[in-house]
């Protein structure tokens, strides 16, 4: 199955659909079928992958960055960059990699020291 996500205003997804392989056999015959099956030759879709091409799988409310050529998701908080290497918001501060030491997750790894955001202090917090 092929994947297609509809572009509005400022490039951002409005829907994603699915089209059958043997129809989209290519980007450009996916997109002239959406045109004619929403009798909308104005749209603009564009591609969207599982396997990592264009970076992230698009989904309503993502922007696609036509210089990246990538979706780009709905950023997470306000102080967060975009990373153009991934086209994912990253926080300013990278998060601790602590682990706590003799105890073990549910998987029975050893349980790393779990974290959270804090948007208004600008940087992580353990989550005790």
């Amino acid at each position: 199955m092929a994947y297609f996500a509809k572009l509005g205003t400022g490039n951002i997804v409005e829907q994603v659909v699915v089209v059958n392989d043997s129809v989209a056999t290519s980007e450009s015959a996916g997109i002239t079928f959406l045109k004619e099956l929403y009798n909308d030759n104005n749209a603009v879709w564009k591609q969207t992958y599982k396997d990592g091409t264009r970076f992230n799988f698009a989904g309503p409310g993502f922007t696609y960055n036509a210089t990246l050529d990538g979706f780009i998701p709905v950023k997470v908080f306000p102080s967060w960059i975009l990373d153009e290497d991934t086209c994912k918001w990253k926080a300013p501060v990278d998060m601790p990699s602590t682990t706590t030491n003799g105890e073990n997750d549910e998987f029975g790894n050893p349980r790393k020291d779990r974290y959270y955001w804090n948007e208004n202090k600008g940087n992580w917090e353990l989550n005790e």
